[in-house]
């Protein structure tokens, strides 16, 4: 068991940057190896407008950014508990040397973003028949 050192004012600052529209906040990403070797990523992003989310590819790396503006239905003077993150985020992730950069595709569907990075051909791994000498 960890021993978490108590923190009283630790909502009242999450509070007080919400409402400010400060911070940053990493949204939670899933990454696994699809039938085809292709890398896909999912990353939770609810609520977002798809113009608001960028995805970049550049010198082997991966990045996810954007920005989650505070609900314009929401009066910041009503606010009494703020438990999910507000303001600008950005994710970045080393590439394997393998991928095809060039082939990446991003789809965002239900506050989902998908990215999907493919392998190149000559990285996927291949059976070799072996031929019987007689």
């Amino acid at each position: 068991m960890a021993i978490v050192r108590f923190d009283p004012f630790r909502e009242l600052t999450r509070l007080h940057d919400a409402l400010a529209g400060q911070g940053t906040w990493v949204p939670p990403v899933d990454i696994f190896e699809a039938a085809d070797k292709a890398l896909v990523m999912k990353v939770e992003l609810p609520e977002m407008k798809r113009e608001a989310i960028a995805v970049t590819v550049e010198h082997g790396t991966l990045t996810i950014s954007g920005e989650r503006p505070w609900p314009a239905d929401v009066p910041k003077g009503d606010v009494r508990r703020v438990e999910r993150a507000y303001g600008r985020f950005s994710r970045r992730f080393a590439l394997p040397t393998a991928v095809d950069a060039s082939g990446v595709v991003a789809d965002y569907k239900d506050g989902v973003l998908t990215v999907r990075v493919p392998m190149r051909e000559e990285s996927k791994p291949r059976t070799i028949p072996v031929a019987v000498a007689s």
